[in-house]
């Protein structure tokens, strides 16, 4: 089975150098994109949804808009990356790493995370959050178990649930019958799964669709094995096949998305945001088309890109778990004194209803690009620190940090 996963001569100068390099720069451009999202959540949240056609203006759709390609990219990659740990260890060390790894970040999501979205301990506030780290740990959990399959299995499962997922729209949890709360992760996004009378699960990001990506990532890790002429030709044939397959459906309407485009009387603007605007929870067939599409043209675009913006985003794409872990607590704590001292009050926009914001708030956009300025850079040099003192050690468990 290892001797399958022997790196081809002609392609181990670039799995030294440039494939690595743009993995790594392609991640760090999430990490950034994604901390927009969360100080947006918790300094300058608005009292409607930024997709909301109805509500929302360009500004507040496009910010929120942009931050859509966060969670594939971290999703795709991590299964990208599995393949390659498994290409340098053999499979099992992969195994047994993608099993512990899951774990491992199950609990993180559990006990520190979601706790730290919160502000709050999970008893108090009523509830926690299963996010992005909740689908990466099972789907580590579960890629471990498809590696013993045929690489051509794991790809065909993988496009049928990421294919064929819409299909299952129609089902409810209440069909499930006493198994409600399992239909909930697996399928149904921001649902809600009631532990007891007064705490539950709030289910963001469900499990079904989001396997499908870390497993078609894992299958598209072969790729990266090929010499650089070949990669980069499929990498772009891909990428720009995948653009061209959800406008062709978009505009259809037929299906991939249970929300379906239409002109919009305000103009071409907002047109065309009901053309973009697909759905992320639970992620559909076109909403990963859209996303999935240019991160592989990014992957394409980026090989052999090791100039100071490439270096910059890859000191974040290096240590994005470091980051993750610390970054909602860094942002939640200064957000409260942000409020207290301008509002008199503490409070959370996420946990607090929106009855009790202060009476004179009123969403800050400029506010938020500034502290998302301020987070980035703090963060960049704390980055730096880390993946300098990181990088150096030899013992195992530090590839869990």
């Amino acid at each position: 089975m290892t001797k399958d996963f022997k790196l081809p001569a002609a392609a181990a100068p670039a799995a030294q150098s440039g494939r690595l390099w743009s993995i790594d720069v392609l991640r760090g451009g999430a990490v950034v994109l994604m901390a927009l999202d969360h100080v947006r959540h918790l300094w300058a949240d608005t009292p409607f949804a930024p997709t909301d056609l109805d509500l929302t203006t360009p500004a507040w759709f496009f910010t929120r808009w942009i931050t859509h390609f966060c969670a594939p990219v971290f999703v795709f990659l991590a299964g990208t990356s599995a393949f390659l740990y498994g290409r340098k260890a053999g499979m099992e060390k992969l195994r047994r790493f993608l099993f512990s790894r899951g774990l491992w970040l199950l609990f993180i999501e559990l006990a520190v995370i979601s706790p730290s979205i919160l502000f709050a301990w999970p008893g108090k506030a009523g509830f926690l959050i299963l996010q992005v780290i909740w689908a990466i740990g099972w789907g580590m959990i579960v890629l471990g178990l498809l590696s013993y399959l045929p690489r051509r299995l794991i790809l065909f499962l993988s496009i049928t649930l990421v294919a064929g997922h819409n299909l299952l729209d129609g089902v409810a949890p209440q069909d499930w019958g006493s198994l409600s709360w399992l239909w909930t992760i697996l399928h149904i996004g921001e649902g809600w799964v009631a532990v007891t009378e007064s705490f539950g699960l709030l289910s963001v990001y469900p499990l079904i669709p989001w396997i499908g990506v870390m497993s078609l990532g894992y299958c598209s890790g072969a790729v990266m094995a090929w010499e650089p002429v070949r990669r980069r030709q499929f990498l772009l044939v891909a990428g720009l096949g995948l653009v061209e397959a959800f406008v062709l459906f978009r505009f259809m309407n037929a299906y991939g998305d249970p929300n379906p485009w239409d002109f919009q009387s305000r103009g071409l603007n907002y047109t065309l945001m009901s053309f973009l605007n697909t759905t992320k929870y639970p992620p559909s067939l076109l909403y990963l088309c859209m996303t999935l599409g240019p991160t592989l043209l990014l992957l394409y675009a980026l090989e052999g890109t090791q100039n100071k913006a490439a270096s910059f985003f890859r000191t974040f794409g290096r240590v994005p778990f470091f980051f993750y872990t610390l970054h909602f607590a860094v942002i939640n704590f200064f957000a409260h004194l942000w409020h207290y001292f301008r509002y008199g009050q503490w409070f959370n926009f996420i946990t607090t209803p929106k009855a009790q914001w202060p009476a004179d708030y009123e969403p800050n956009l400029g506010l938020m690009y500034g502290v998302w300025a301020v987070v980035i850079l703090g963060f960049y040099f704390l980055c730096r620190w880390y993946g300098s003192f990181r990088f150096g050690r030899k013992e195992w468990w530090w590839r869990y940090l």
